[in-house]
């Protein structure tokens, strides 16, 4: 019976990453998120053949069936990440069948896939994808991490969400949007109050330390291909990516960089 329903929970993800896959592609653009996908070269309408997520890319090798140009890379990716975040999300609350704990977080983590792909097109985080996040995490911290006793880590917890925009925002300000964005304030937001102070602060370091190796690594290959006539130090990257790739590692593997919790016994 497990099995059965992991591999239910695997395919309902690799479903809801196709849909994921046109919210990226149409929001923001004025079309609704209804009615048959095309080919973005030929504009001929998907038929159902094409549709199935993962495998039609396969058998398809990666081209549409009518005019043969690549079909991106991006489809297959999304509907795998979403899969296996379903699936990781309902490995990781199966033990106490916290029903309402794996429904909240299949939500927030299709917000999150969303973010993660659009920022990297567009360099940009959609203010009601922001503060749809923040809403859920502001919702989550309030009611759904109940605790019988208040104390300090119970109240930092609460105001995680402020602690980190903080520093964030100051950043963003002083710089005036030239070292950090906005939007990577607004969701720095919404991790802080998911994860609370401890691995919160965890998330937003990770972030940091996998930004810059990436980062580094990236202005590597540009300045070896181009003679670094393409990029140098002031070009933009995005880097809600990381901060979501941080918040990731923080939630499922509960690290604590800094060992914040000796200072609560945690």
């Amino acid at each position: 019976m497990f099995y059965i329903l992991t591999t239910f929970i695997f395919i309902f993800g690799l479903i809801v990453g196709s849909f994921l896959n046109v919210v990226i592609l149409r929001y923001n653009t004025g079309k609704s998120l209804g009615g048959r996908s095309g080919c973005m070269s030929c504009l001929s309408k998907l038929t159902y053949k094409d549709l199935f997520p993962v495998f039609s890319y396969v058998y398809l090798k990666g081209k549409c069936r009518k005019c043969g140009s690549k079909i991106s890379i991006q489809y297959p990716l999304v509907e795998l990440a979403t899969a296996f975040s379903f699936l990781a999300i309902f490995l990781k609350f199966s033990d106490s069948l916290d029903l309402v704990s794996i429904i909240f977080f299949f939500i927030v983590f299709a917000l999150f896939i969303v973010i993660f792909v659009y920022d990297i097109y567009h360099k940009i985080i959609p203010n009601g994808l922001a503060y749809t996040l923040a809403g859920l995490a502001l919702i989550y911290r309030l009611f759904l991490t109940p605790f019988s006793n208040i104390e300090l880590i119970h109240v930092l917890d609460l105001l995680s969400g402020f602690i980190i925009f903080t520093p964030f925002f100051l950043l963003w300000l002083i710089s005036r949007g030239r070292w950090i964005g906005l939007g990577d304030a607004k969701l720095v937001l919404s991790i802080g109050w998911f994860l609370g102070i401890i691995y919160g602060v965890s998330a937003i370091i990770i972030a940091f330390w996998i930004g810059a190796v990436v980062s580094i690594l990236i202005l590597l290959i540009f300045r070896l291909k181009h003679g670094g006539k393409h990029i140098t130090m002031k070009s933009e990257i995005p880097f809600a990516p990381f901060l979501i790739i941080g918040f990731i590692i923080a939630f499922f593997y509960q690290i604590d960089v800094l060992q914040l919790g000796l200072f609560f016994l945690i």
